[in-house]
């Protein structure tokens, strides 16, 4: 078929489902749906609707962004407009189905906005939402709105629009058009796209690959994992874009086998565009071939590196190897290799449906276009989210994420994961981009932004960070395998109340020594939160060292728990709480912790309404 026929189709499907005179009903069943609950809502739908004696359209969609919300179910009544509705339980289900299907009562407390045209009194639009106002979402543009397994969705949104053009145009001709939009590799480093596929184009060889590292696998991070589910086809028409451009006939999509779902709406996508001729011989009639392979990688950390997720690949084990040769030279099997993560190939649809100039129209001069950060830790709407670069820290923060819950005050943010760094709350007027990041001292990184509070103890979050990668080295260099196992050594030593002040700056050093000797990125970032943390919070570290105290109250040997009598009103509720009986005290009057029975599990910190529990 060709492009204009299958449009032509999917627009048919798409009428179809705006003018039905039934409900339609939209569950979010991404991974964060289906842990929040989604199946026992879906659940509750069919059995309602049994109930009610009604027909209704369900559909599946993934991951909108508003993972604090789940489960997440919309409602549509013919001619009307989605209402969505979060924190979802069967009772609220059946309850918002049977008053809103059947007594036209909207149930606007459980409402949190209308999704399309129309609105509905008393509900905002979406776009009006405190969490999506600032958001310009092109790579997340169709995530929660579609059902991602059906490709007649994704193209009567637009896609497969750019292919149709880039197939129109020569392979110069779409890497010029990429290199013009200004997009930079979302993966980490951000080298610039285009001049990376022109490099891949203008190696001398007979075969070429194209390759999608799926392989997203920092403490807090979701953006790839969520975009496959909510909408594989447009990293997929990415990646077709890319192999024209490159004159690559075979790609590859490495993901880890911890995404089961992502894996399965992959393979789905895939069984669609073969039926459809975009894969295979001849993609839409045109001289071009592709096809697609899926490989699941094991979940080692360090196959997010380029040349260790090529040598997994081939089935070597996935161990980094010096450059270069660039994979762009000599990649898989020797060959010229394009690689390039999902949210990269996400945004390369939109450029060449929209143009270049369109996408260089968001972002900085030097930094084009959105970037995605799975908002997370100690902020009150967690999510996905997708931003123009440039935008400030505290407004990601403080205006689409709200700021901290329980009105605690915010410390800082570790943005680009467990290579990233930490940065203090007074340096959120520094600009999300890639230069401002580094100078700060961490790193854009695929998009991890983990938040925390007056309640985080950095030695601690640093120890936590290394912990993680001193854990995925692959030990194949000497600064990596032994600098980080020694430096987190140090860390445990603080924690424990055991450091000396000669490790501060053996500490500082060894960072330095690993940044610079390492072989790949791993080891060269790995100590960015010790580094960080130094900069920005060196009264923590002294107050470990010197005082033998974690003012946070996470070290346990560093710390112990007082009621302040001045406070305490006596209510009990601490005691109610404490499960090792170590509080005691009469009603109404000021209660006490018996320090030999604490087990320092913090509930009396938590409930405390009156702040009357101290951290001594």
């Amino acid at each position: 078929m060709n492009y204009a026929a299958i449009k032509a189709e999917a627009d048919k499907d798409w009428r179809w489902l705006e003018s039905l005179p039934q409900p339609l009903i939209q569950i979010g069943m991404g991974t964060c749906g289906k842990a929040s609950g989604a199946d026992d809502i879906a659940g509750t739908i069919k059995k309602t609707m049994r109930e009610l004696n009604l027909l209704a359209r369900t559909m599946e969609v993934g991951c909108i962004g508003m993972c604090y919300l789940e489960p997440l179910m919309a409602v549509r009544k013919p001619g009307r407009a989605a209402i969505l509705y979060g924190n979802l339980t069967p009772e609220k289900t059946a309850a918002i189905l049977k008053r809103y299907l059947t007594g036209d009562d909207p149930c606007l407390k459980w409402s949190v906005c209308t999704l399309g045209a129309g609105r509905v009194e008393g509900i905002a639009p979406i776009a009006e939402h405190p969490m999506m106002r600032g958001q310009v979402r092109i790579a997340l543009r169709n995530c929660g709105l579609i059902d991602p397994n059906n490709i007649h969705h994704y193209i009567a949104a637009g896609g497969y629009a750019g292919l149709q053009r880039a197939l129109a145009m020569s392979p110069a001709e779409v890497i010029e058009e990429v290199k013009a939009s200004g997009l930079r590799g979302r993966g980490g480093a951000g080298f610039p796209t285009g001049v990376k596929w022109e490099f891949a184009r203008k190696a001398t060889a007979d075969t070429r690959y194209i390759v999608c590292n799926a392989d997203e696998g920092d403490p807090g991070a979701f953006m790839d994992r969520a975009l496959l589910e909510g909408d594989p086809h447009t990293v997929l028409e990415g990646m077709l874009i890319a192999a024209y451009a490159i004159g690559a006939s075979e790609g590859f999509i490495y993901v880890r086998a911890e995404y089961p779902l992502a894996i399965e709406r992959l393979r789905k996508a895939l069984e669609e565009m073969r039926r459809y001729g975009l894969l295979g011989r001849s993609v839409l009639g045109s001289q071009f071939d592709f096809d697609v392979s899926i490989k699941e990688g094991a979940g080692a950390f360090v196959c997010g590196e380029e040349t260790a997720l090529m040598a997994s690949i081939q089935g070597s084990r996935g161990m980094p190897r010096a450059r270069p040769p660039f994979p762009a030279q000599a990649g898989l099997w020797g060959k010229p290799t394009n690689i390039n993560n999902v949210e990269t190939y996400g945004n390369v649809a939109a450029i060449l449906q929209n143009s270049a100039q369109w996408y260089a129209g968001f972002g900085t001069p030097k930094s084009k276009g959105t970037k995605t950060f799975s908002l997370a830790g100690k902020v009150q709407r967690t999510g996905l989210i997708e931003v123009p670069m440039g935008i400030a820290l505290k407004e990601i923060i403080y205006t689409i994420g709200g700021g901290a819950p329980k009105g605690k005050q915010i410390k800082g943010v570790q943005t680009g994961g467990p290579s990233g760094g930490c940065i203090p709350a007074e340096r959120f007027d520094l600009p999300v981009d890639y230069e401002s990041l580094a100078s700060a001292g961490s790193i854009m990184g695929s998009g991890g932004m983990v938040v925390m509070d007056q309640d985080t103890c950095m030695v601690d979050m640093a120890r936590y960070f290394l912990t993680f990668t001193q854990a995925e080295s692959c030990g194949k260099c000497l600064p990596c395998r032994l600098g980080t196992h020694q430096m987190l050594g140090i860390l445990e030593d603080m924690c424990e109340g055991k450091a000396t002040a000669a490790d501060i700056d053996l500490l500082n050093g060894l960072s330095e020594t690993v940044k610079k000797g390492s072989l790949c990125g791993l080891g060269q970032t790995a100590p960015n939160p010790v580094q960080t943390t130094l900069r920005y919070f060196r009264e923590e570290y002294n107050q470990h060292v010197f005082q033998r105290r974690c003012a946070a109250g996470v070290c346990k040997p560093l710390f112990h728990y007082e009621i302040d009598a001045q406070r305490c009103n006596g209510c009990g509720l601490c005691a109610h709480n404490c499960s090792a009986g170590a509080i005691r005290g009469q009603k109404k009057e000021p209660h006490r912790i018996d320090s030999a029975k604490c087990t320092q599990c913090g509930i009396c910190y938590q409930s405390c309404k009156q702040q009357a529990v101290a951290i001594r």
